[in-house]
């Protein structure tokens, strides 16, 4: 908790870049990243903690609707004469339990202000009950100086109240602040939508529309040739997922599963589905940017191994894994550089370095076997468990991966 003197601080508040915005670039990013945290459509937001409304400008711009509140009278007063011509409302009070009597959001956003709070796990207990179903806490804090929080408390606070975490980090963002800085800030976005389904039967639904999908299509191509609706066989479908092999020298990126239903605490490849839409390329540089904050260009990707695998009792898939190298490649500028972190800590613990060639015992089955033939050299594999086999790897089971043979022929001579 701070006991700095916000009325005092008033007036030079926005002297510093981040807070008044007054430099075209800085006001530039930070609108990219608002935009990119916010709702996509118009939304009601609440901004806590608002100080002279710069942020609630930006959202306001944006086409939110913005309630602002502040402790400060002062900046609260401030924050009005920046927002006027706006339909937001500005109104005095504590930013841990705002003046909005039983009205809810869609958003709620902060900055900077849960590190100068007596309770900030109390706080965001309450701001997540001011939201709608499906809401979100947009939170953009640091440790500066001695102060600040911790994005790992926030985190944990955050856990029980979410059913998704996203973290960013914005240190490496000079952007954003006006100068290069070297401590530590990040944003977190928290969805606190109750989840629905477990992350197996959400896999189960998503097999099943791909299978519905496919039924529809055939029984509407028979109908169109004058055939039978009967008579139209279901087409196979499969999901296709992609794995990073992400390199560092000897050294290859796994993350440990947490809080999804499937395989939790073991090893695995940062990974991820196909979307609608994209090319297998494409779905790696965006999870490896989800998951690892790695952002990587599509040139950058070299195709490790292809993989059809069943897991025991499941739907087979099929995985593409595809190798990068860290800090070689990538977007222009020092993103290529830039240490892998748990951008998605509600389904992941930790993220760690392990040696290509003592890969560790406690990893999903099929993505260690997976590495292992990479290592060898083998391209084409299948991955078929038994129904009875465990999900992660045992080494008293036998080795289900069965490399397929390339072919040796060579081009023909024109």
């Amino acid at each position: 908790m701070t006991t700095i003197d916000w009325d005092a601080a008033a007036d030079t508040f926005d002297e510093e870049p981040d807070h008044g915005l007054r430099d075209p670039g800085v006001r530039r990013a930070w609108a990219e990243r608002v935009r990119h945290w916010l709702p996509p459509d118009p939304s009601d937001v609440l901004d806590l903690g608002c100080g002279t409304g710069s942020l609630a400008l930006l959202a306001a711009e944006q086409g939110h609707r913005l309630t602002a509140v502040d402790l400060s009278p002062r900046m609260a007063d401030a924050a009005r004469r920046k927002l006027a011509g706006t339909t937001a409302e500005v109104l005095t009070g504590p930013a841990e339990r705002p003046p909005v009597g039983g009205r809810r959001f869609d958003v709620a956003l902060a900055r900077h202000v849960l590190w100068a709070l007596p309770d900030p796990e109390a706080a965001l207990a309450h701001w997540a009950s001011l939201l709608r179903p499906g809401g979100r806490l947009v939170l953009v804090e640091g440790v500066w100086g001695g102060s600040g929080l911790p994005a790992a408390r926030l985190i944990r606070a955050l856990g029980p109240l979410s059913r998704r975490i996203d973290h960013e980090r914005l240190s490496d963002v000079p952007g954003l602040w006006g100068r290069p800085v070297h401590d530590e800030r990040y944003a977190l976005v928290a969805r606190t939508e109750p989840v629905r389904r477990d992350a197996v039967a959400d896999t189960v639904a998503e097999e099943a529309a791909d299978v519905v999908a496919d039924v529809v299509a055939d029984t509407v191509a028979g109908e169109a040739a004058g055939g039978s609706a009967d008579a139209a066989p279901a087409r196979h479908s499969e999901v296709v997922d992609v794995h990073l092999v992400l390199r560092r020298g000897d050294d290859v990126l796994l993350g440990r599963r947490a809080g999804t239903g499937y395989a939790d605490g073991l090893w695995h490849a940062p990974s991820g589905h196909v979307e609608d839409g994209e090319d297998v390329r494409a779905a790696m540089v965006r999870e490896a940017f989800e998951e690892t904050g790695v952002e990587l260009a599509p040139e950058d990707l070299r195709v490790a191994l292809v993989m059809q695998h069943r897991g025991p009792g499941g739907a087979p898939r099929t995985g593409w894994f595809f190798e990068a190298v860290h800090g070689r490649g990538g977007q222009p500028g020092a993103a290529a550089r830039k240490e892998p972190y748990n951008r998605e800590p509600h389904k992941c613990s930790e993220l760690a370095w392990h040696p290509l060639a003592a890969l560790p015992e406690d990893m999903v089955a099929y993505s260690r076997a997976g590495f292992a033939a990479y290592r060898r050299g083998e391209r084409f594999v299948l991955h078929w468990h038994e129904d009875d086999d465990p999900v992660g790897h045992d080494p008293a089971v036998p080795d289900r991966a069965v490399p397929l043979p390339m072919t040796d022929v060579s081009p023909a001579a024109g």
